[in-house]
């Protein structure tokens, strides 16, 4: 197959990239065809099963060069066997706080130009960061059980969902604290979901009112893999929060999960490999059997300065915020 035969069928997802002007990440994948939407949102069960399995209806595009321009930078990369790509780069200008437009084109898209496009977020270097769990921890997914864990997502959407009890005014505190108005605290969403629900996902959020952020997903999946949805090695999550950090070398960060799989013990491992950098970490209990074990992991936290916090509902983790001078 030759690159024309399929630019013009070729569809550019962008999702929010972050940075500051040293060290700028966007990322994407390229399609084949147009991304397919869930259609009209709706309670109707079998609207939502459809609705699903259309998101994995993907093919992916390998090799395909795409182009980004950035001021007047331009970049270039390939993309994956799963047709993703990501961009990393140094910024020749410089870059003031706040969400900035970008556009990612085909590099070989002949007569027809095929552009994607998406936003960058820069914040400032004394804000405090947020690095948060999706599943469990904001969404109610009922991650540690496959059965019941699928019969949410394929009976339910992005507006029948449901968000914890007072996790968007803890989410929204947070996001405002010790900031301006105009340039929130950045949050990122890391999570073991695949990329095809990042829309579903972002939805959500909008429609929930939960602080704008940079999602972190999991690598896209097929059709044929749908009831694999979720899972994922636990190391990828402990190196994907790293590297944000090392994005940001002078934000101080907070970490937010939950006790269904494994967030104790990555944002333990966290604390202990940037110990300066940690000021809090929030594990839901979601799962009483786990309590003392997820007590025992954030004990094991050398830097005692860090605090820690496990909490039943979002309440309680907003009295702690209070306590500790992180929220007003």
């Amino acid at each position: 197959m030759t690159k024309t035969s399929f630019n013009y069928n070729a569809n550019i997802q962008i999702y929010h990239g972050y940075g500051h002007m040293h060290d700028l990440v966007l990322y994407g994948h390229v399609l084949k065809g147009k991304p397919k939407q869930r259609g009209q949102l709706t309670r109707n069960i079998f609207a939502n099963i459809a609705g699903l399995i259309r998101l994995f209806m993907v093919k992916p595009l390998a090799g395909v060069t795409v182009r980004l321009q950035w001021n007047d930078q331009v970049l270039e990369t390939s993309t994956g066997h799963d047709g993703f790509f990501k961009f990393e780069w140094v910024s020749d200008v410089s870059v003031p706080a706040g969400w900035h437009p970008v556009t990612v084109s085909l590099a070989h898209s002949g007569e027809t130009p095929v552009e994607g496009n998406g936003k960058l977020f820069v914040p400032h270097s004394t804000q405090y960061a947020f690095i948060s769990d999706i599943d469990d921890t904001v969404l109610v997914s009922h991650s540690a059980s496959k059965f019941k864990r699928l019969r949410v997502l394929f009976t339910k959407n992005p507006h029948s969902r449901k968000a914890f009890d007072a996790v968007v005014r803890h989410y929204y505190l947070l996001s405002v604290a010790h900031t301006e108005a105009d340039v929130p605290n950045p949050f990122f969403y890391v999570s073991s979901s695949e990329w095809n629900l990042y829309n579903d996902l972002n939805e959500f959020f909008k429609h929930n009112g939960l602080p704008k952020g940079a999602f972190l997903l999991n690598e896209i999946k097929k059709w044929y893999q749908l009831f694999k949805t979720g899972k994922t090695k636990h190391q990828g999550k402990l190196i994907r929060v790293a590297r944000i950090l090392d994005v940001f070398p002078k934000q101080r960060f907070i970490l937010l999960g939950d006790n269904s799989q494994s967030d104790p013990d990555i944002y333990a491992a966290i604390a202990q490999k940037y110990p300066e950098k940690i000021v809090a970490i929030y594990i839901r209990n979601i799962n009483s059997s786990k309590k003392n074990e997820t007590e025992l992991a954030l004990t094991s936290i050398h830097n005692k300065a860090i605090h820690t916090c496990i909490f039943e509902d979002n309440d309680e983790a907003i009295r702690h915020s209070r306590a500790i001078g992180l929220i007003v």
